[in-house]
């Protein structure tokens, strides 16, 4: 007998009311999805503040267990408030779903730094380990243990600050030396003691922070294998292998993290003064620090070379140093008053100018760069070439000599790329002659597309705003194959890598059920 399918979750209305708080909250773009909940980003209406909005089905809540770890999250967390914890703002509810406003941090989460980076620096690894202590040592001090600890997630504020965030398997003791018996957490970072079932408490954290320092430094998590029980295996033996370019510290500290007797682990208030983190620590990152490694070596150079100030002997005779009071630099607003000039200087800078800073600044973070996905094509490349239609309303031609021409989501402008690669860009206004044939094909194609084909429809991937020129520089394709989809081979079929935009893009792979796994261009055989 075949399975029943389970039916797929309702769509989140684009207009979400908390009666009870007199509040209406516009929905945003998708973020991202866990077990039971999506996540969205949702706009409150009046004060247009943005959230990053955690909707859990109520239909999906069958058991009284699961009501009940609903109930305790939304309980734990919204009790929580610390500089390095997900800031909690309200929870509402509906006839259809469980809504739970929390702080929308904008530059994801260490996962998504893992993914790009592999393994990062030791004074990063200190920052943002510390930053993660903090936060575990005030649930300490709460009797909470968090249980779910790992780099998916520790999120990232705008300021690349650590929140500890998902709560849906943190636990509250009610009293000291009380074991917790559930089995929970993720297979990578699980403590032994929760396999076992013996009992678990606080240690567990620290088990959980060993395996994030390890990940973040080596590139891997500890005990990781491509078999599930192997991994459970390889933690309960306690079998795991340091590389030699980890430092002795750092060494150390994993090792006594990892210890296998979670009273041998240094504790969140101990661990801190261990002598990994007598080593440099910077006060703050840079966003570049999301795709590239941060310059630390004139800093820690500056640090380790400065000479110790020495005591002044009394008996010295020191002559008194005269200063000119009326010294403009001397003067106690001057730091304040020069300043204030910087702030001006902005201030009553062109909009053209800001807006082109905020482009440059933007551009440089992984977390926004657009998404896109083919919606609509049509394949005419037996005469001419592909036609398609992006999900950001902005429609394009792969033509078959090789060039390929886009209009953008306003269909005013053109950016067209030769054989070559160059780019040039038009208006609908003013175009050469020799593209006159190409714009019209390009009309022909884009008509057809609106008025006899029907977008891909995703619920669960939503297109960022393209840059404020509309042109784009860089995409991120979906192309998705499922039987009502074309393949993406058929799409590729020319036997070559085919750029949408100026640079070729980064292919993803959509499954059936709409999980994109990425693959790095290279990978790709046709």
């Amino acid at each position: 007998m075949e399975r029943a399918e389970k039916p797929k979750p309702k769509e989140i209305p684009n207009v979400i009311t908390d009666v009870k708080n007199r509040k209406t909250y516009i929905k945003g773009r998708f973020l991202g999805k866990g077990g039971f909940a999506r996540c969205w980003e949702l706009i409150d209406k009046d004060t247009h503040v943005k959230y990053a909005g955690k909707v859990v089905c109520k239909a999906d809540l069958v058991k009284p267990s699961q009501k009940q770890k609903m109930q305790q999250e939304i309980i734990i967390h919204s009790s929580l408030k610390h500089e390095n914890i997900v800031n909690f703002h309200r929870s509402f509810d509906d006839s259809s779903n469980i809504y739970i406003l929390l702080e929308l941090c904008t530059r994801r989460t260490l996962m998504e730094l893992h993914k790009r980076r592999r393994h990062i620096t030791e004074p990063e690894a200190r920052y943002f380990v510390r930053q993660t202590v903090n936060g575990c040592q005030y649930l300490h001090l709460n009797n909470i243990i968090h249980r779910d600890l790992k780099l998916a997630n520790l999120f990232l504020s705008d300021e690349m600050v650590i929140k500890i965030g998902d709560f849906g398997l943190a636990c509250k003791l009610s009293n000291e030396g009380e074991k917790k018996r559930t089995l929970c957490g993720t297979p990578n970072y699980i403590a032994p003691e929760i396999l076992t079932k013996h009992g678990h408490s606080f240690e567990v954290d620290s088990w959980s922070i060993g395996c994030i320092l390890y990940t973040l430094l080596v590139g891997r998590p500890p005990f990781e294998t491509s078999n599930l029980k192997e991994t459970y295996e390889r933690i309960k033996k306690n079998e795991y292998l340091i590389p030699p370019g980890v430092s002795v510290p750092a060494s150390r500290l994993i090792r006594a993290l990892l210890d296998a007797d979670p009273s041998k682990r240094p504790s969140m208030f101990s661990v801190i003064e261990h002598e990994f983190f007598k080593g440099f620590t910077p006060n703050c990152l840079p966003v570049s620090a999301l795709t590239t490694s941060p310059r630390f070596d004139n800093l820690c150079r500056n640090l380790t070379e400065r000479k110790p100030l020495s005591a002044i002997d009394a008996n010295l005779n020191v002559s008194a140093v005269h200063v000119d009071a009326n010294r403009d630099c001397d003067s106690d607003d001057f730091w304040l008053s020069s300043l204030q000039k910087k702030i001006n200087e902005v201030i009553t800078a062109p909009k053209a100018a800001r807006n082109s800073l905020k482009a440059m600044e933007d551009s440089e973070d992984p977390a926004c760069i657009p998404i896109y996905w083919v919606s609509k094509w049509v394949d005419y490349s037996d005469k001419y070439g592909i036609g398609y239609h992006l999900c950001d309303s902005s429609n394009g031609v792969l033509f078959n000599d090789g060039t390929r021409l886009l209009l953008t989501a306003n269909s005013e402008n053109l950016q067209y790329i030769d054989k070559s690669g160059t780019e040039y860009l038009y208006t609908m206004v003013d175009y050469p002659n020799s593209l006159a044939k190409k714009v019209t094909l390009l009309k022909c194609f884009t008509s057809y597309m609106h008025e006899n084909l029907l977008n891909v429809s995703l619920i669960d991937f939503l297109c960022f705003d393209a840059s404020a020129t509309g042109f784009h520089p860089q995409k991120t394709v979906y192309l998705l194959q499922n039987i009502n989809f074309i393949s993406p081979v058929n799409f590729l079929k020319t036997g070559r890598s085919t750029p949408v935009g100026r640079r070729p893009v980064s292919l993803f792979y959509g499954s059936p059920s709409y999980i994109p796994f990425p693959y790095p261009r290279s990978e790709f055989v046709y």
